[in-house]
């Protein structure tokens, strides 16, 4: 079926702008084309993405770049134990005006702005933890009596380091399950790690620039949404998500023997609106099941909340993730 010449413009000019912001990332980070991509469409269609991988893979240079290719605020949150809910937040401060008469005025913490890196977002304890719930899940903060509304575009990227065990909060689902995306970022292979040497000690680092502007971001994100899913393709997302819940009768084995919580609907948006970009880039005005193969991992491996059996078997997720493909494409 074809699709109006305006729609095709539009589609044209959204692929157009993305692989320009990739390339341009792609100036400072070496390899990494799934994460970049990910992370872009995290942006894009207005989620937030969990980023986890061994220090020194380059994470923080990661939202770097991503905040220098993008004309919109950014700020850097570094957590620690002592982080406290007003650090990042902001609080109420007595301000004096100059007739001598003294008022509460609410000083805006590093959350009030359109990028905010979270780095080491495990190390922040449980209380200050909790308190990014709103801002990601509403796009708004409530302090005392007043909600101050954050801008647009919004987007949260936190790192953590699997390997960080002492001294660290581990994020509790609810809080897990508003990150739209979790990425994996992998060790370079030899080549990679050679040019990231080039790069790093024989050069000047590469000068970025800005592609979009926070305007043109809220609208790739409208395009995307606008693209069609066919009832089929709905009913197949619809399929995956629900074989991840152990109590579902479609659910593999694994799934029912490890599994003690699936993905909520949250999931299944996030899987369907990566998909949706998966099939933008690939020249396609149309989701078809590929697109939700290639995003399922992403969008759900965060999601599958694993029983005692699981954790003391150290079932891996990617493993039920492909049981739960497996049984959704029978």
């Amino acid at each position: 079926m074809s699709i109006p010449s305006e729609m095709e413009q539009k589609l044209a000019s959204f692929r157009e702008d993305f692989h320009a912001l990739r390339q341009e990332v792609g100036k400072r980070i070496v390899g990494q084309e799934e994460t970049i991509d990910l992370v872009l469409t995290a942006l894009v269609v207005g989620g937030h993405v969990l980023v986890e991988g061994l220090p020194g893979l380059g994470k923080t240079e990661l939202a770097r770049s991503l905040a220098a290719v993008v004309d919109v605020g950014f700020q850097r949150i570094q957590c620690t134990s002592d982080l406290m809910p007003a650090d990042a937040i902001g609080t109420y401060v007595i301000m004096e005006t100059p007739q001598g008469r003294r008022t509460f005025e609410f000083q805006k913490g590093p959350l009030f702005t359109n990028i905010v890196l979270l780095d080491q977002v495990n190390r922040a304890m449980p209380r200050t933890q909790s308190a990014l719930l709103q801002a990601m899940d509403e796009q708004a903060i409530t302090v005392s009596t007043e909600t101050f509304r954050l801008p647009e575009p919004y987007f949260i990227i936190a790192t953590q380091n699997p390997l960080d065990l002492e001294g660290t909060y581990p994020l509790p689902p609810a809080q897990v399950d508003r990150f739209l995306l979790k990425v994996l970022m992998g060790p370079p292979d030899a080549p990679q790690l050679e040019r990231i040497l080039e790069m790093t000690t024989e050069a000047a680092p590469a000068k970025l620039r800005a592609v979009v502007d926070g305007r043109r971001i809220l609208e790739m994100g409208q395009l995307v949404r606008q693209v069609p899913l066919a009832a089929e393709t709905r009913r197949r997302a619809v399929a995956i998500v629900a074989a991840t819940a152990p109590e579902n009768p479609h659910a593999p084995p694994l799934v029912r023997r490890y599994v003690h919580f699936g993905a909520s609907p949250r999931g299944a948006q996030a899987l369907v609106l990566t998909a949706k970009v998966r099939a933008i880039l690939d020249g396609r005005d149309h989701v078809s099941a590929d697109d939700l193969r290639a995003a399922a991992h992403a969008a759900l491996r965060h999601r599958l909340t694993l029983n005692y059996e699981g954790q003391a078997e150290e079932v891996r997720s990617e493993a039920l993730i492909e049981e739960v493909l497996s049984a959704a494409a029978g």
